[in-house]
């Protein structure tokens, strides 16, 4: 038995999180038989997700899930691409992962507004004043760790250069073809739908919205992922 744990629909995306929405497609790219259960994260040793339990074996972190399935069923994502496809492939998905949606993170957790209409919602459980001194610390910490990777350090509209930059650069790479390597989806597109679609979701008050949502290959791109991975959601209810 194969159970995928994350979270399900949030923020006008098939997940509040691009990592879970990435290996949700993965798992369906590579013909696993999996069901879908909301995460407790205090279970796990890296508490966060998404994660895979696998006939009681506990997988942490996308790519490793990736990986490990891979192994598992000798199938490879990547398959029919070049060596040079392969490197820019794992390029393009670095450059989503740790930049781009560390942008996004940015923008949900440490705009003020957007905090208060999205993230917040994870501690609604929490009773007051406890709920308002957590998630003052969480986002202090959160706050911490963006200035020590860099992204933190930098203006607002510097980020949305460097985003514009990024979002550009994978609207070039998929020109008009069905998806970034060409007719049929690698790993690196699941990377991309995640980021992605977080980012163009209109839920937030960001300019990623705009960024990604200017570039009518983009927006293609992302509803022929939605429609062919995500038309139904079978996650369920998220509890407070």
């Amino acid at each position: 038995m194969t159970v995928l744990y994350g979270w399900g629909p949030m923020f006008g995306a098939p997940s509040p999180s691009p990592y879970v929405i990435k290996c949700d497609m993965q798992l369906q790219m590579l013909g696993v038989n999996f069901t879908r259960a909301i995460a407790d994260l205090e279970r796990v040793p890296k508490h966060k997700a998404p994660y895979v339990e696998d006939d009681g074996r506990i997988i942490e972190d996308s790519t490793f899930i990736r990986l490990y399935f891979e192994e598992k069923l000798g199938d490879d994502l990547d398959e029919g691409l070049t060596l040079e496809q392969r490197g820019m492939a794992w390029g393009l998905e670095r450059m989503l992962e740790d930049r781009l949606s560390m942008i996004m993170a940015h923008e949900r957790w440490l705009v003020d507004a957007n905090f208060d209409k999205g993230p917040r919602q994870f501690f609604q459980g929490v009773p007051e004043p406890q709920q308002s001194a957590l998630c003052k610390d969480v986002r202090e910490q959160l706050h911490t760790m963006m200035v020590r990777h860099g992204i933190g350090r930098h203006s607002r509209e510097e980020r949305m250069m460097l985003a514009e930059r990024d979002i550009s650069a994978i609207a070039a790479v998929l020109g008009d073809k069905p998806y970034l390597f060409g007719d049929t989806p690698k790993a690196v597109d699941a990377s991309a739908f995640g980021v992605l679609a977080s980012c163009a979701t209109q839920f937030f008050e960001t300019p990623l919205t705009g960024l990604v949502r200017e570039h009518t290959n983009l927006m293609r791109y992302l509803e022929r992922i939605e429609w062919r991975f995500f038309g139904e959601s079978v996650w369920p209810a998220m509890a407070a």
